[in-house]
C-alpha cells in the first residue's frame, strides 16, 4: 500500500553553526564570535521536514550513531512528529561545521565518519520503498543501491547534487537515474544549461532545476530543453542563514509535482520556500505550511 507521500533516504546530522564577521575569514590566532549553536540539520532532514511541514506523509530512513547528536535528532523528531527509521553505525552521528557570515553566506566542513563501504540491507529498507509514492535520494553511497529496486517498483526518484561542478563521475548514477533533479549553480562556471542537456541525454530525468541563491533559479524539462530563469518578488524578510534554502525549495517544488501543478508554478513554490528558510536562523528550524506557502503565493 502506497501510503506515504514521500520517504526520504539519507542525510540526517547535526551543524554546528558559527556566525563569523566574514568570508573567507583572515588567518589568525583568534576570532571572537557570536554564540556557536548546534541544529538538526543535514539535507535529507531538511527535505523531510519541510515536506512534512506541508502536510505530505513523509519519513526519513537512515544511519545516526548512539550519541549525544542522536538525542538531539530524537528530539526534534518527536516535538515536529516526523516518522524516522534509522540504523545505528559505530562511528556516530555526522556532523558538520558552517561558517556563516552578515550576508548569510555559508562554507560548509562536513565530517567523512561514515565509510563509503557503508550500505543498507535490502531486507531493511525495501518496506518502505514498497510504501512510497516517491523517494528523494540523499547524495549517500548507500543510496546509489537503491535505484533498482525504486524502478522496478514504479517509485519515482529525485536527488539533490547540491555544488556539482558537472564532471566528478561520483554524481552521475545519481544524476542520471533520477526523475527529478535538483542542483546549484554555484560550481558549475557558468556551465548549467550544459549539464542539465547533458543529464537528459544520459539519463531518465523529467525535469532538471538549478539555484541560483540570490539570482533565482532555473529550469529544464524533457519534452523542451530549453533553460527558463524564474524569479520571485522577495518577501521583505532579511536574509540571516542561507542553510537549508536548496532543502526547502526542493521540498515545496515535490509538494507542487506531486500535485500535478506546472513546472513553472513548482519553481514559484521552490523559490518562496527557499527565500522563507533564509530568513532563519539555522539549518533547517522553520518550514512554511501549505497554507502560508498558498497565502504568500
Amino acid at each position: 500500500m502506497r501510503d506515504l507521500d514521500l520517504v526520504v533516504f539519507g542525510g540526517v546530522g547535526i551543524d554546528t553553526i558559527v556566525r563569523v564577521p566574514w568570508l573567507p575569514l583572515a588567518t589568525a590566532d583568534s576570532i571572537h564570535v557570536g554564540p556557536v549553536r548546534d541544529y538538526v540539520a543535514h539535507t535529507g532532514n531538511g527535505v523531510a521536514l519541510g515536506s512534512h511541514a506541508l502536510g505530505r506523509a513523509t519519513m526519513l530512513v537512515d544511519f545516526i550513531g548512539d550519541d549525544p547528536q542522536a538525542e538531539l535528532i530524537h528530539a526534534r523528531y518527536r516535538e515536529r512528529g516526523l516518522p524516522f527509521s534509522y540504523l545505528i553505525h559505530p562511528s556516530g552521528t555526522r556532523r558538520s561545521v558552517n561558517l556563516v557570515d552578515p550576508a548569510g553566506r555559508r562554507l560548509s566542513l562536513y565530517d567523512a565518519r561514515h565509510p563509503d563501504a557503508l550500505r543498507m540491507e535490502r531486507a531493511y529498507y525495501l518496506p518502505f520503498l514498497e510504501r512510497a509514492t516517491h523517494a528523494h535520494f540523499s547524495i549517500v553511497p548507500w543510496a546509489a543501491d537503491l535505484y533498482d529496486d525504486a524502478q522496478a517498483l514504479g517509485v519515482m526518484v529525485s536527488t539533490d547534487l547540491h555544488d556539482w561542478d558537472g564532471s566528478k563521475p561520483y554524481y552521475h548514477l545519481f544524476a542520471y537515474r533520477s526523475d527529478i533533479v535538483f542542483m546549484s549553480t554555484a560550481a558549475m562556471g557558468g556551465r548549467h544549461e550544459q549539464v542539465m542537456r547533458e543529464i537528459f541525454a544520459q539519463g531518465r530525468a523529467q525535469v532538471v532545476v538549478a539555484t541560483a541563491g540570490a539570482a533565482g533559479s532555473y529550469f529544464m524539462t524533457r519534452g523542451e530543453q530549453v533553460s527558463r530563469h524564474v524569479r520571485v518578488a522577495g518577501m521583505g524578510r532579511p536574509i540571516v542563514d542561507s542553510n537549508g534554502a536548496g532543502d526547502a525549495f526542493a521540498a515545496a517544488f515535490l509538494a507542487g509535482y506531486a500535485q500535478e501543478r506546472g513546472v513553472l508554478e513548482c519553481m514559484q513554490m521552490g523559490a518562496v520556500a527557499g527565500e522563507h528558510a533564509c530568513g532563519l536562523e539555522g539549518t533547517a528550524e522553520g518550514f512554511l505550511t501549505g497554507e502560508e506557502l498558498r497565502n504568500l503565493l
